[in-house]
């Protein structure tokens, strides 16, 4: 066997345990990327040999690089490259990859002068302030917070975050699918 057909008889039983310690079933793995049960199947299988057309959308759903699914040879730079997301006055940075369950960010939101408009959509989060002051709009309620406090909230509550003065604010933010709350297991005395 060449070096090209052992890259491609190990990629079905990688994409078999990635899926199986994400717990994620054929049936949704499907529905979320588009390829059919028993593509899916036959690729995990071996039966089906992996082409980017399938590849790139099981990566995608995976949060995992390309290079991951594939096994190709670490580069040998041990460094993680964190990918920033800018969205206007806001720059994400993931923290975790995968599909479903909990993911967490850095934020760092820049100062605006655009009217606060309070969203909402399915889920609860976890605000850590590191760094300057935010401002909170949860609902009704308006919170000043300054850096070590903590809030935690049902995202289905209408919310705005943004600084709360002219300086950027940074944040640790852990957001977790409906219904899963912070479990605290130590309180202070």
């Amino acid at each position: 066997m060449d070096e090209l057909e052992d890259v491609l008889v190990g990629v079905g039983p990688r994409l078999r345990e990635l899926r199986r310690e994400r717990g994620i079933t054929l049936a949704s793995l499907a529905e979320t990327t588009g390829i059919s049960e028993s593509t899916l199947s036959r690729l995990e299988s071996g039966g089906r040999r992996p082409n980017l057309e399938l590849l790139l959308p099981l990566a995608r759903t995976y949060g995992v690089p390309l290079d991951e699914l594939v096994g190709a040879p670490r580069t040998g730079d041990p460094r993680i490259h964190l990918r920033p997301v800018n969205r206007g006055s806001m720059t994400y940075v993931p923290l975790t990859r995968g599909a479903g369950g909990l993911h967490a960010h850095k934020l760092v939101i820049g100062p605006t002068t655009a009217e606060p408009s309070l969203k909402t959509h399915e889920g609860y989060e976890w605000i850590y302030v590191l760094n300057g002051r935010l401002r909170l709009l949860l609902g009704a309620r308006s919170l000043a917070m300054t850096p070590g406090e903590v809030a935690e909230f049902d995202t289905r509550v209408p919310h705005w975050l943004g600084p709360d003065d002219d300086r950027p604010v940074e944040l640790l933010i852990i957001f977790g699918p409906q219904g899963e709350r912070a479990h605290l297991r130590a309180h202070p005395k």
